[in-house]
């Protein structure tokens, strides 16, 4: 019966022998059999089952005793032995009838590379089930983690620090190495401030404490901000003893905003305010430091009950301006560097702290004003004069055209009055034109200066924006960097010929040009306008006259004022004028000479109106 129900079994018992390394009875099936090919075609005999039967009966045995020994092995580490190594595992000798496998990614380090050699001896622990090649399964990390649980366990215990090594990010945390353990390092327990970049940490060495262990789950969680706080907290113990206002210390600093640098003094951090930065001026704090830089700084203010600390970092030298008076007399030529351009000049940094403005109206010697940027430069060297100091405003004035000589002082030996010059015109104004003559140097000629003739109300009447004219200089004011030009005054004076050739009581003919409320404009020489007053507009019966543009008339001079170029005229004192001579032609005839008496003369007066 036993040999019976070995032949039933047969056909399965070699699936049993998969994968192993010993001979199996099939292999001892395929020796070659003697006198095979001269028997038929039959059972095997007697004797060949009974080897066959034998030989499964050991590869179960023997299969059995592995299995069992993995079973005892199972919670145990062994040592084993790299034979080979290939794409996906580490094969490895741990004495068995069949070798083991350890998955690559249990033995590669962070940067990738496989820790072991063929050859090289390793700790394993054995896992359940086979490979599909038969391989027994096996782990590199339990029997790491197995080594290392009892050091693991004794610094959770103890509260110690433990080194890690962060192997990559995941899930709201990274992963890290514990002495061949992994452990988990959340992100909010990485630091006392938040990292927003895990990233950043993959491949570096921390110091933290272990503050959860699941040793059944295998579970380890890992703080870094723990330690962190507490060495924090005890340098500001420390700190704290020799705080006070006045002291010097050394700090980091630790961030950064717009109005000040916020700087760590060994587990307090104190706010260097940008105005106590320095002397002079900063944009931004990182004008001055850097984040991680280590400065010095003074204590100015300090609240122990509310942990304020106020620094300072300009006060550890001297104020700059304490002598700037003396360093920087008046009139004394300086140099330094353009730090900024505004629209009302620009300001010069002649050391660390001290600043002089360079107002746009000391820049150049010319009325025509340009902005501050067509002449200087952020980041420019240049030279200036000092003409004012304020040390109590902390203020200091310069200029940049006092290195020049002042043309409008020899303007007057280039250009005597009289004098013609010729420039162009570059600008108008309601009151006159303004022509360059030379570089910087522009003249005014007022609209009462442009014509003799014309009554010209605004100078766009006559010249254009950009016309090359000639003029004559009438005045020159250096102090006030005036200069007056003329353009008609290169013509004769007409108002002066007409005054030079008439004289109050001559009569003369015109034509009204225009009206008034008052009285008639009257062209009486070319380009000389005199005033017809109402009153005077009367014909010879004492009648009001109605004039109109373009009418002619005799007209008497009544008045004359050459210094206002005014002339007085009158309809009424012609008609006077020719009464006059009737009478004296009445009274003196040509044919019979002698005297009249008044009755007469106006018998001859109605005769001669009839």
């Amino acid at each position: 019966m036993a040999s019976e129900e070995i032949r039933n079994d047969t056909p399965s018992e070699p699936n049993l022998q998969d994968g192993s390394s010993e001979k199996t009875p099939v292999e001892v099936q395929s020796t070659p059999q003697s006198k095979s090919s001269e028997r038929p075609a039959a059972g095997p005999t007697r004797i060949e089952k009974e080897n066959m039967t034998e030989d499964f009966a050991t590869a179960l045995e023997s299969f059995e005793q592995e299995q069992a020994e993995l079973a005892a092995n199972e919670d145990r580490v062994l040592k084993g032995t790299v034979v080979s190594i290939n794409s996906n595992y580490l094969v490895v000798d741990i004495g068995l009838k069949s070798e083991g496998v350890v998955p690559l990614a249990e033995v590669q380090d962070h940067e990738g590379n496989v820790r072991f050699q063929p050859g090289d001896s390793i700790d394993v622990m054995t896992e359940k089930g086979h490979t599909e090649e038969g391989y027994v399964n096996l782990s590199f990390q339990r029997a790491q983690r197995l080594h290392a649980w009892d050091e693991i366990e004794k610094a959770y215990n103890e509260k110690s620090s433990i080194k890690v090594r962060v192997l990559d990010r995941i899930k709201g945390g990274v992963t890290v190495d514990i002495m061949g353990a992994r452990a988990f390092l959340p992100g909010s327990q990485v630091d006392v401030r938040p990292v927003r970049n895990l990233d950043a940490l993959k491949s570096q060495e921390l110091e933290v404490r272990i503050i959860k262990l699941n040793k059944k789950r295998g579970n380890i969680v890992v703080s870094r901000k723990q330690l962190l706080d507490e060495e924090i907290s005890a340098k500001r113990e420390e700190t704290l003893k020799h705080l006070e206002e006045g002291s010097i210390l050394t700090g980091t600093v630790k961030n950064l905003t717009d109005y000040g640098a916020f700087v760590d003094m060994g587990g307090i951090d104190g706010l260097l305010h940008i105005t106590d930065m320095s002397w002079g001026r900063l944009t931004h704090p990182r004008d001055l430091v850097q984040v991680g830089d280590q400065i010095q700084v003074k204590v100015l203010k300090f609240d122990r009950d509310k942990q304020r600390v106020s620094l300072g970092f300009k006060q550890l030298t001297p104020d700059p301006w304490l002598d700037a008076a003396e360093r920087y007399p008046i009139g004394a030529h300086v140099a330094g560097r353009v730090i900024s351009v505004t629209d009302y000049g620009a300001f010069i940094e002649l050391e660390q702290g001290i600043e002089g403005l360079v107002h746009v109206s000391e820049m150049t010697w010319s009325k025509r004003m340009k902005h501050p940027s067509k002449l200087v430069n952020v980041g420019d060297q240049v030279e200036a004069v000092v003409l004012n100091v304020n040390p109590q405003e902390r203020r200091i004035s310069l200029g940049l055209k006092q290195l020049e000589s002042n043309p409008w002082e020899t303007l007057h030996e280039k250009y005597p009055m009289g004098s013609v010059v010729e420039g162009k015109v570059r600008n108008l104004t309601d009151f006159g034109a303004f022509i360059e003559i030379e570089d910087g140097i522009d003249g005014l000629v007022h609209v009462s200066n442009l014509s003799w003739t014309k009554r010209i109300k605004h100078p766009s009447e006559v010249l254009k924006k950009g016309d090359k004219v000639k003029a004559i200089v009438l005045a020159i004011e250096p102090e006030n960097r005036r200069l007056s030009l003329g353009v008609k005054q290169l013509q004769p004076d007409v108002w002066e010929q007409f005054f030079d050739t008439h004289r109050v009581g001559d009569v003369i003919h015109g034509k009204v040009l225009r009206l008034a409320s008052f009285g008639a404009f009257v062209e009486i020489a070319e380009g000389v306008e005199g005033l017809c007053h109402n009153s005077e507009a009367v014909d010879a019966n004492s009648i009001p006259m109605q004039l109109e543009p373009g009418q002619e008339f005799d007209f008497k001079i009544i008045k004359m004022n050459p210094e206002e170029k005014k002339v007085g005229l009158s309809i009424r004192a012609v008609g006077e004028e020719a009464t006059r001579a009737d009478i004296e032609s009445y009274k003196h005839p040509a044919s019979s000479p002698g005297t009249s008496t008044i009755g007469e003369l106006l018998q001859w007066k109605r005769s001669s109106d009839e």
